[in-house]
């Protein structure tokens, strides 16, 4: 079974905060994005790259937390003053924003190409992570999620999206039921990951926890996130429950018996089991795996 990445929860940085930064990894985020895009004034972009550049070539970050940069867009005017100085120190993978169509990542591919060769870092390691925010993006995601080799995931911007639709931003999220239907197609087409947007109320953990199990329902593999004490919840939302996991292990113990009589009938409590079942169990275990939460493991969160 292919090792499962968990990156249930992305938690968003500003590169203008030194001590955020220093303490990325303690707040037990799966991945965070160090964020040189829409949580930098657009008069504090060239410091807070030296910022995010200095924190990623002198802090020990825990191999536990996957580090990533959101970068500006390279057609902004501090795109490429972003790649240059963030590639050389090999991040986890680059956040590249405003994604509309696949001429976006292969252009974003070729600069990081250029970049690795002269910096001599091993070819295709710098990976992407592409946030769809227009409904021109939703509408080109299936390019876009196979462009190129280094899109390990995709994400949407919630507030950017909606705005481009003219539509309502509502706490219950069903104007963003078209695009997260998209991304998770996309990216299940494409074998990469999809994230969810942002819920932007830190004071409202039962919405959060109620929008991140929707995303998890729909096929998400996580979510991005805002302020530290969201963290938890969505991991509870993405997380197998111990009833989910019970039941995963039950079914592939009867897959097991099942290949070992030669038969190919699987029942369970009486019921027949077919292979979209089975290959749910096999998700459910890889993901309880992965989070320390299957029995005798150490629960990472």
């Amino acid at each position: 079974m292919t090792e499962t990445v968990l990156r249930r929860t992305s938690l968003y940085i500003p590169g203008t905060n030194p001590g955020m930064l220093a303490n990325a990894d303690v707040f037990g985020a799966d991945s965070v994005i160090l964020d040189l895009e829409d949580g930098v004034p657009v008069s504090e972009k060239d410091a807070a790259r030296i910022l995010v550049r200095n924190a990623l070539k002198s802090i020990p970050y825990s191999k536990k937390t996957e580090i990533t940069v959101r970068v500006n867009a390279l057609s902004t005017p501090f795109g490429r003053a972003d790649f240059e100085e963030i590639i050389p120190l090999s991040p986890g993978a680059i956040r590249l924003p405003k994604c509309e169509s696949a001429e976006d990542i292969l252009q974003a591919d070729a600069l990081i190409t250029e970049l690795e060769q002269k910096y001599r870092i091993a070819p295709g390691s710098v990976k992407i992570i592409t946030i769809t925010e227009s409904a021109m993006g939703g509408r080109n995601l299936a390019e876009i999620a196979a462009a190129s080799r280094r899109v390990i995931a995709l994400n949407y911007g919630a507030e950017d999206y909606t705005a481009s639709l003219g539509a309502e931003r509502t706490r219950e999220g069903r104007e963003l039921d078209d695009i997260r239907a998209k991304v998770v197609v996309a990216a299940r087409v494409a074998g990469v990951q999809a994230l969810d947007s942002v819920f932007g109320d830190i004071n409202d953990p039962e919405g959060l926890y109620e929008d991140a199990l929707r995303a998890r329902r729909l096929g998400f593999d996580g979510k991005s996130v805002i302020h530290p004490r969201q963290i938890h919840v969505v991991h509870r939302a993405f997380t197998p429950t111990e009833k989910e996991t019970g039941f995963a292990l039950r079914v592939m113990a009867a897959f097991s018996d099942a290949a070992a009589r030669g038969s190919g009938v699987i029942a369970l409590d009486g019921r027949m089991i077919d292979a979209p079942v089975v290959a749910r169990a096999r998700k459910t275990i890889a993901l309880a795996k992965a989070a320390g939460s299957l029995p005798g493991e150490v629960h990472a969160g």
